[in-house]
């Protein structure tokens, strides 16, 4: 929920000044209890995704493409340099976590960063997604090109969503916990089992 975003930036704001010498008073957000929140259980269907992906900018279908291909956060996708990409291998670090990946460049993957690489633009910069100009997609570009693109499709899903997506799309955990760089196994079990639920058989 927002209260407990803004919660938690004004807790770190606290504690940098403590830290910095620039307050000495205790952490006003100590103590103050958050709200629960839910984890999210949506499910980015064929259909919705293809819909999103019809409208969207050319640079948000590249970032879509990544996204889903590579199973990142938004913030990693964003962040790949093209210096990222060791011969047949892409090399990501992860934000949240500091996880190393080298993810296989193949198949579907491949056949994205050659075309993202090969559209004509000025490639003056490191980031491998750039607009016209050169200048990397930031964060706020690829938020309003993802509302439009969401808003003309009809759809609510999220960015975030697509990282669900293809985790529940490997069709194998083993895979999906490496390509996500998940600690352990339980964790992807959950991440894909709240989206599409537990596959089970029928009575007969």
């Amino acid at each position: 929920m927002r209260a407990n975003r803004e919660k938690a930036l004004l807790s770190h704001v606290c504690n940098k000044a403590r830290e910095w010498g620039y307050a000495n008073a205790p952490n006003p957000c100590a103590g103050v209890k958050g709200f629960r929140e839910s984890g999210r259980d949506i499910y980015v269907t064929d259909e919705a995704f293809r819909a999103v992906y019809a409208v969207a900018h050319p640079t948000l279908q590249d970032a879509m493409d990544l996204a889903y291909l590579t199973g990142q956060r938004p913030a990693d996708v964003l962040k790949v340099k093209r210096a990222d990409i060791w011969g047949d291998h892409l090399h990501i670090v992860q934000n949240k976590t500091r996880k190393h990946l080298r993810i296989v460049i193949e198949g579907d993957l491949q056949a994205v960063i050659e075309r993202i690489v090969a559209r004509p633009r000025k490639m003056t910069g490191a980031n491998l997604l750039q607009n016209d100009d050169g200048t990397p997609v930031s964060p706020f570009e690829l938020r309003s090109r993802f509302d439009r693109a969401r808003k003309a499709a009809g759809v609510t899903f999220q960015f975030r969503d697509i990282r669900a997506k293809s985790a529940s799309d490997t069709g194998d955990l083993a895979h999906s916990q490496k390509l996500l760089g998940h600690q352990s196994r339980n964790m992807t079990e959950h991440y894909v089992r709240s989206r599409i639920g537990e596959r089970v058989k029928p009575l007969r």
